[in-house]
């Protein structure tokens, strides 16, 4: 027991701010912690120094040191237990002087002997989003990579949009068959006058297009031929860097593995498309109905295309800014404001993606060259229309909800002004509170890009839906879609900061050393 004042001495002669020689290996981004090794003498004789390290945490452009641990005990303790005890007891926390104070990056003092827990969780916690896609990448391979990922993003989005055109044009049913590896284009007037054959033999010909010329074929042809053969050429820009980067091996595991996934689900998009064109070539189940695709097959198609382009723009995210986007959130009240916004802004993404498979629905039974109104719409005018209910004994109520044109336009009226409220109450309540700089301008984009579709939205509706219109409105969705992905990346790293401070505040409340009865 004669140890224990000596022990009490010891504790008590070592400064909170006491110097330690560092020697740094330069910090980087990437691998996230880079170690320095740290030498200290202990001030008191018949001391041993532990070698210790200490690390630096990346967080946006700043660089963060961890605390170093620096743990003494006596030569020759009298018991191996109290060996073990001292070595437990006399751990303590120092910091370098140049950015960090005593409190740490959790923002909350803590006794010396907790310091340490708290600020080494938190010291990690910035790079722990995007370290399994981009811990083995190089500077030099994340940029590239990331480049060409977002190069496959923006084709994916004129995709869609060249998609919206062949729609708007009704030009998707202009070809009666498809093939995996591609169809050949017709060259001479026989080959046209044969592929036109094949279309006049449609529902669609023969129902709606009665009077068209072997002219007006050529156009519908062309613009669903362009629509295919973007898709192919699509897959060729995606899989030959792919295929290169995998044999340099300049892409993660858990990169590759996402990036297969991908480029399965837009080889299977083909067919998905084909199995969509196929429901318009038979004949309608009502003799009175116009032959058209399936508004079912339809949603599936642009799910599946909104699906692919939002993991494209997540992978590219995360390999362009592995750190996340909130780089100047430093303080623990602007990560608890990350952390709420992000709560919120998951339902809302989840919100945008309804409101567009409703579209589709509209699209798919061209619901919008009816009721051109707003915001009333039915005979007489009102804003829950009469007819919501018209064909609900002859289809059934799920069915009606999905299948008659005022149903379906009502459930987009309102699930569009659903979102655009949602984002006007983000920015209501998020935007006075402090937030990261970039997080505050995309919650202001989303807010701006919200109110532009709406109102673009409702301009088509008024104009009986015209073609750049029609396909400027499919165009915002994607934008706001991505808007939306971007803000949700870019509280990310700032919130998982907070969740982690939060549960190191708490295992270090639970860990904390209870007070040794006194010694008589």
């Amino acid at each position: 027991m004669a140890a224990l004042p000596w022990l009490g001495r010891a504790l008590l002669s070592v400064a909170p701010r006491a110097a330690v020689g560092m020697r740094t290996s330069g910090l980087r981004p990437s691998p996230p912690h880079h170690l320095a090794k740290v030498s200290w003498r202990p001030p008191l004789t018949g001391l041993t120094s532990r070698t210790v390290f200490t690390g630096g945490a990346k967080l946006g452009r700043a660089t963060y040191p961890s605390y170093t641990n620096v743990a003494f005990v006596p030569k020759r303790a009298p018991i191996t237990g109290l060996r073990k005890a001292c070595e437990r007891l006399t751990t303590r926390s120092f910091s370098s002087k140049a950015l960090l104070g005593p409190k740490g990056l959790a923002g909350v003092a803590l006794p010396v002997g907790r310091r340490l827990l708290s600020t080494t969780a938190m010291a990690s916690a910035s790079s722990m989003s995007s370290s399994a896609f981009t811990g083995a990448m190089t500077e030099a391979s994340r940029r590239s990579v990331g480049r060409w990922l977002a190069l496959c993003s923006a084709w994916v989005f004129s995709m869609v949009v060249l998609g919206g055109v062949t729609r708007l044009t009704r030009s998707g049913l202009s070809m009666t068959e498809w093939r995996f590896a591609g169809e050949r284009p017709p060259i001479t007037l026989e080959d046209w006058r044969q592929e036109f054959a094949k279309y006049r033999a449609s529902p669609e010909f023969k129902k709606v297009n009665m009077s068209m010329t072997l002219e007006e074929f050529k156009f519908i042809y062309w613009m669903e031929y362009a629509h295919r053969m973007w898709g192919r050429v699509l897959g060729l820009v995606f899989a030959l860097p792919f295929a290169y980067y995998s044999a340099t091996r300049q892409l993660s595991g858990p990169l590759s593995r996402r990036l297969l996934v991908l480029f399965a689900l837009g080889g299977g998009q083909g067919l998905v498309g084909w199995w969509m064109v196929k429901s318009g070539l038979q004949e309608p189940e009502r003799k009175t109905d116009t032959p058209r695709v399936s508004p079912y097959r339809l949603a599936a198609h642009l799910t599946s295309a909104f699906a692919i382009y939002s993991g494209l723009v997540w992978t590219t995210l995360q390999v362009l800014r592995p750190t996340g986007l909130g780089e100047d959130c430093v303080g623990e009240v602007a990560r608890r404001n990350a952390s709420r916004l992000g709560r919120h802004l998951r339902p809302f993404a989840l919100l945008v993606g309804c409101t567009a498979i409703s579209g589709a629905f509209v699209a798919g039974l061209d619901a919008g060259h009816a009721y051109n109104t707003f915001p009333l719409m039915g005979d007489p005018p009102s804003f829950f229309p009469q007819d919501y209910w018209l064909e609900a004994n002859e289809l059934g109520f799920l069915r009606n909800a999905f299948e008659n044109t005022c149903a379906v336009q009502f459930h987009h009226r309102c699930l569009a002004l659903t979102t655009l409220t949602a984002a006007t109450a983000l920015l209501a309540v998020h935007g006075r509170r402090r937030l990261p700089v970039e997080s505050r301008r995309l919650l202001y984009c989303l807010c701006g890009v919200a109110w532009g579709q709406v109102g673009l939205g409702i301009t088509t509706l008024l104009t009986y839906v015209p073609v750049h219109l029609g396909s400027a409105h499919q165009a915002g969705a994607l934008t706001l879609m991505s808007v939306v992905l971007a803000a949700v990346y870019g509280v990310r790293a700032p919130a998982r900061a907070a969740t982690t401070a939060r549960r190191a505040a708490a295992a270090a409340a639970g860990a904390a050393p209870k007070p040794s009865p006194a010694v008589i």
